[in-house]
């Protein structure tokens, strides 16, 4: 089994915590990002030189160029990059203010196109490499109060269907991936909530009575 290299973002907890750690279990090298790296450190301590446990804020174009960089001087290549990091932002479109619509597209969009140009000229160097972008089902639907994270990530798989067009020549893959609800935090302590206006409960009260009857699935299914 070829051992590959992986940059995972938001690799602390959810989805970006399960693959980090299954492609270290597989012997794998994994370049980890985090807001705060130590909540990796229990798996630096388990996996040592496997892994590099890097502070990231993907809204930062130069620190995720510098990730990148390093990422690739520590392990010498770059196989797989998984574009997780994100989080979604509740509020109907008229309550949304305008620092929270650039937060959230600053994130789930731009955060993505930082990891992805950064990472390309290595790929195109290596003639290989796999980028996938962690969407969601909501990249294909719409749904009451949870508009600007639609719209984030109808974003994200736009340029990702033009940039899979764009760089197969390079031998290099793109891959969208639309989860449906999972138990992750997405929802829970890492969601944001815009403040509330009366006159949109009654949509809340819809949405969060839809949420109710469904059935998250387990991240480590993934």
């Amino acid at each position: 089994m070829t051992s590959k290299v992986w940059f995972i973002t938001g690799s602390s907890k959810g989805f970006g915590r399960v693959w980090a750690e299954a492609a270290l279990a597989r012997g794998d090298s994994v370049a980890a990002t985090a807001r705060d790296a130590g909540t990796l450190a229990d798996l630096v301590e388990k996996y040592g030189d496997k892994i590099a446990a890097l502070k990231l804020d993907v809204t930062d174009k130069r620190a995720v160029d510098a990730a990148i960089a390093e990422a690739h001087k520590r392990f010498g290549r770059l196989d797989v990059v998984i574009n997780n990091a994100g989080y979604g932002h509740f509020g109907a479109i008229e309550e949304v203010t305008e620092q929270e619509a650039r937060d959230q597209i600053e994130t789930n969009v731009f955060g993505a196109l930082w990891v992805t140009q950064a990472a390309l000229p290595i790929m195109r160097a290596q003639r290989s490499g796999h980028i996938i972008q962690i969407s969601s089902i909501g990249g294909v639907n719409a749904f009451a109060s949870i508009g600007l994270y639609h719209a984030s990530k109808w974003a994200l798989e736009a340029f990702s269907q033009s940039l899979n067009q764009e760089v197969g020549q390079f031998g290099i893959h793109v891959t969208l991936v639309e989860p449906g609800g999972f138990s992750t935090d997405w929802a829970g302590p890492s969601a944001k909530v815009s403040k509330p206006m009366d006159i949109y409960q009654p949509v809340r009260a819809a949405m969060a009575e839809r949420r109710s009857r469904s059935v998250a699935g387990d991240p480590q299914a993934t």
